[in-house]
């Protein structure tokens, strides 16, 4: 490990402790992440981002801590300090993921889930007050909604479509297959109390520590509706979660159907892709809208 002068000088400004080292951590998609050996002995990451979207590192805080608070709940990345420009996390010694901490996680996440939020959109409340959050470095507005279709559709599919759309990134056929849907969706999914989400809740974010535990890192924490955070792992992949969605289910069975509105969920995601990367997420997306 060596000592970058610049994040070494920031942390210590915030943490009021010596940086003994640092060493870059590979796996950010938006911010650059550094591990800090401190001299009091602990370790640190520190997550910085020259010109950040405002509000960028104090809403991703406010989502840990929000995740955080919940008893036996997922255990979230502890955040040490907060500035417009960067975020200090307690280290996490990563390990591998096994069977039983897949149970684990499946039954913690239940439990955060039912921790509930005042409603569909309201999540943690960040600096003055801003209750948007992000999703890499896009905006996500979470203006309150009456119902789960309400906001899904006007906060979240119709948005994201747009700028899609704008970005030429998915075709006007597939454009109206997902506008033709988003009217069906009272219908399609069950209306629910707003559970608290982590937000992006897809393999990279889910942390295995070498304690046994996965950890939650990264989120885009709001109210909404669970099958959300679970569409989400299923869409990307995670270790183990047939073991995950059993033990989640032992706490807080899912509604009938859930696996079947799966795709339905999985839209947010897609477009989100489309609008930062192209790919033929967009395609995917019609693809799926036109299944229901």
């Amino acid at each position: 490990m060596t000592r970058l002068p610049v994040v070494a000088r920031r942390a210590e400004a915030l943490l009021g402790a010596a940086v003994v080292s640092t060493a870059p951590v590979a796996g950010g998609d938006v911010a650059m992440a550094t591990r800090l050996r401190l001299n009091n002995g602990s370790t640190a990451l520190i997550k910085t981002l020259p010109h950040p979207p405002d509000g960028f590192f104090q809403v991703e805080a406010a989502g840990l801590r929000w995740l955080g608070e919940v008893p036996d709940g997922v255990p979230a990345a502890e955040v040490l300090a907060v500035d417009w420009d960067c975020l200090i996390l307690r280290w996490i010694e990563p390990g591998r993921p096994s069977v039983d901490a897949a149970v684990d996680l499946g039954r913690r996440l239940a439990t955060t889930h039912a921790a509930g939020a005042v409603a569909h959109g309201v999540g943690p409340e960040g600096p003055a007050g801003r209750r948007t959050s992000y999703i890499g470095r896009l905006p996500m507005p979470n203006k309150p909604a009456p119902t789960w279709a309400e906001f899904f559709a006007t906060r979240r599919i119709l948005p994201y479509l747009k700028l899609a759309s704008d970005r030429r990134a998915i075709e006007p056929e597939d454009v109206r297959s997902i506008e033709a849907l988003v009217g069906r969706l009272p219908e399609l999914v069950p209306e629910e109390p707003p559970a608290r989400l982590h937000g992006d809740l897809w393999n990279g974010n889910v942390l295995w520590g070498l304690d046994g535990s996965a950890h939650l890192i990264d989120p885009a924490a709001h109210g909404g509706h669970r099958e959300t955070d679970l569409a989400m792992l299923s869409l990307f992949g995670l270790p183990n979660l047939p073991r995950v969605m059993a033990a989640y289910q032992e706490v807080k069975p899912l509604e009938p159907g859930w696996e079947e509105r799966q795709g339905l969920h999985q839209l947010f995601p897609l477009l989100v892709h489309a609008s930062m990367f192209n790919g033929g997420y967009g395609a995917r997306a019609g693809e799926v809208a036109r299944r229901y």
